[in-house]
């Protein structure tokens, strides 16, 4: 173990059964770094805000920390600086966190996505698709932005927030052109008329149960992929899966967006697939803790 030492960690609301610690910890082990990851999870340290868990951290000698809902974007007003994907995107989830205490955001989201459906799915998937994305927070730009780097053709996005999902079409446009990005006011006929379907809201996770996609609308030649990995068959995954669609869980989202948070926290690149195998490890043991719980 060399003498560097390392502390980095998450901000979010139920975020208990994470799977970063085990992914950093492991990335650490590798690199030969003195480092922890810790959990800051809002739920369990009622009253804390984020303005405060971000100071706490900064004060206590940070290297940055990882943040996930609801403050994708929120954090953005209390930062020193963004990077240019994050600034375009409009949310973030990586903080970077100098000596000095200066802090600057990123978002490894976009590319978490991106990487994660080419190795899965494939980008031909997504060249010249429709597609419709469920979610326009702080997981939904980015999931736009990155469908938008893979090529497709026509994204409809749908938002129960019309104030969000107006947004998110307009920042899309601003980048990438008037014709390519569109609200979805019927999500059902939308999703009938797609090629593809992106769950980007937190409902489907432990604890925020449901599916907000509308099964009747899927079919066997549809791709439908989820951002969330808690748990990894969500609802909406499982129904997908039963009418025949190929299905892209969050798991590879998590890790591939793990991969460049601990590459911006260290400086060091670590190995995706070790991350990969250490991702469903650590799945399983997580798994069946949680069945015996319930």
């Amino acid at each position: 173990m060399s003498s560097r030492r390392i502390l980095v960690g998450l901000i979010g609301a139920n975020i208990t059964k994470s799977l970063s610690p085990a992914l950093h910890a492991d990335a650490f082990a590798a690199a030969g770094i003195d480092g922890y990851y810790h959990l800051m999870d809002v739920e369990v340290l009622p009253g804390r805000s984020l303005a405060q868990l971000l100071d706490a951290a900064k004060a206590a000698g940070f290297a940055g920390t990882n943040v996930t809902f609801p403050f994708k974007q929120e954090v953005l007003s209390l930062l020193d600086e963004l990077d240019e994907e994050a600034e375009q995107i409009g949310a973030l989830n990586c903080v970077t966190i100098a000596a000095d205490g200066r802090t600057k955001g990123h978002n490894t989201d976009r590319s978490g996505f991106r990487r994660s459906f080419e190795h899965h799915l494939g980008r031909p998937n997504a060249e010249g698709a429709s597609v419709v994305l469920v979610g326009a927070g702080g997981a939904g730009r980015a999931v736009g932005f990155a469908l938008m780097d893979l090529g497709v053709a026509e994204l409809s996005i749908y938002d129960r927030s019309a104030a969000q999902m107006n947004s998110l079409v307009a920042d899309l446009r601003r980048y990438f052109g008037e014709t390519r990005c569109r609200p979805a006011d019927d999500v059902a006929h939308a999703i009938a008329a797609a090629d593809g379907v992106v769950n980007a809201t937190p409902v489907g996770m432990l604890g925020m149960p449901g599916n907000p996609i509308p099964v009747a609308a899927l079919r066997p030649d549809h791709w439908a992929a989820d951002v969330i990995y808690t748990p990894l068959e969500t609802e909406f995954i499982k129904a997908a899966a039963a009418r025949g669609a190929r299905v892209l869980t969050g798991g590879g989202m998590c890790v591939y967006q793990a991969v460049e948070a601990f590459r911006l926290f260290t400086g060091v690149a670590p190995d995706v697939e070790r991350m990969h195998r250490t991702f469903l490890r650590a799945l399983v043991t997580r798994d069946a803790a949680l069945a015996l719980q319930g």
